[in-house]
């Protein structure tokens, strides 16, 4: 029932618009009552996002599931990845609905708020791993909007191809930022192609040795003495 409704609610917000399409019409083309519609859904918006709910759940129990052997940065950063995985899973309804949502400016209005939602579980997180620490909270708000920044923006890019193109790798990609910036491990950089890693040199001088023997140091450790 639930999927019958949501196939009929975008089968007439593709023909009509979404604001020319009322619930009894949808009701209507999926041969269900008023009662049906809202025993599902409390709005229409709602039919228009009917899996973010689930998405939430799931993502909150993975995070709860969670122990103190698991890094809390890639801890969110995999909690992101279920979000991608829902729209993944159907990527001609997420470009309809991608579509629909740029169009309607309620509609994108609704999404910000399901977004912030996302955020709010991801920073509940990661203020309790960063508890107790100097500005943990502050940590903890910085890298759950980071993360949900850099997942979005891959995840638009892929909406915006129609849904074509390896998703993953692009919000792979992007969330190695966020693991490079605040992770407990960085990872290193890498040259550009053809670039090659500038030396880093260390000199250890006497205290108030003459500039001159700092730069006779330097250029013996360089080999150009």
């Amino acid at each position: 029932m639930r999927d019958a409704l949501v196939a009929a609610a975008f089968q007439l917000f593709l023909e009509r618009g979404y604001e020319q399409t009322t619930v009894d019409d949808i009701v209507a083309l999926a041969g269900v009552g008023r009662r049906s519609f809202f025993r599902y859904f409390p709005s229409k918006e709602d039919v228009v996002f009917p899996d973010h709910e689930g998405c939430l759940a799931d993502m909150t129990a993975f995070l709860g599931a969670s122990d103190e052997k698991d890094e809390p940065v890639q801890r969110v950063c995999d909690a992101a990845r279920l979000v991608l995985r829902m729209y993944a899973e159907n990527p001609t309804f997420s470009v309809q609905r991608y579509r629909l949502t740029k169009k309607v400016p309620g509609l994108r209005a609704y999404e910000l708020s399901v977004v912030w939602r996302y955020e709010r579980a991801l920073a509940e997180y990661l203020r309790g791993r960063f508890a107790g620490r100097r500005d943990g909270t502050l940590r903890a708000d910085v890298i759950a909007a980071a993360v949900v920044a850099a997942h979005n923006n891959a995840l638009r890019s892929w909406l915006r191809s129609d849904g074509q193109g390896d998703a993953d790798s692009a919000v792979d990609h992007a969330l190695g930022y966020v693991q490079s910036a605040f992770g407990a491990t960085p990872s290193p950089s890498v040259p550009l192609t053809g670039e090659q890693p500038e030396d880093v040199v260390v000199v250890v001088s006497r205290r108030g040795a003459p500039l001159w023997r700092v730069v006779q140091e330097i250029e013996s450790t360089l080999g150009r003495d």
